[in-house]
């Protein structure tokens, strides 16, 4: 009706609704969806981007701000999971050598070094856990 000619309001009469869900409904037939386009690329530039920022930035035509549930939204509908930024003690300098000298040395103990070191520690349900960490793929037996 729109597409023919027809006043708003004369649509809105014929099938007995408000003025406004026409125009609303117009407004969405005419969207070419380049603003989840851009949602979408904003979201794979800053994976960790809230849905709150992006809703506050992402620019519009004629509706000019939209909501984050919105974004959310777009997000799912493309398939796009959100990310968390991983929170965690930063490692200093000192920290890292540290590591890494421990590394060093204890790369070239054996099963056995390594089953009597976590038998002097005590708890032998956590030796097969501990085990399968330095020797993948070992079936390892648990110590009684």
């Amino acid at each position: 009706m729109l597409q023919g000619g027809m006043r708003t309001a004369d649509v809105a009469r014929a099938i007995n609704c408000n003025v406004r869900t026409v125009r609303c409904l117009r407004q969405r037939y005419r969207e070419t969806g380049r603003r989840d386009q851009y949602i979408r690329t904003s979201h794979l530039r800053d994976r960790y981007r809230m849905a709150t920022t992006t809703a506050r930035v992402t620019p519009g035509t004629h509706n000019p701000s939209i909501s984050a549930q919105n974004v959310h939204n777009r997000l799912r509908e493309a398939g796009l999971r959100a990310c968390r930024p991983v929170v965690r003690q930063v490692l200093t300098r000192h920290h890292q050598q540290q590591r890494h000298l421990w590394a060093q040395t204890h790369r070239c103990w054996t099963r056995q070094d390594w089953q009597k070191r976590i038998h002097i520690i005590g708890d032998s349900r956590k030796v097969s856990d501990i085990l399968a960490l330095f020797i993948p793929g070992a079936n390892i037996d648990v110590l009684s």
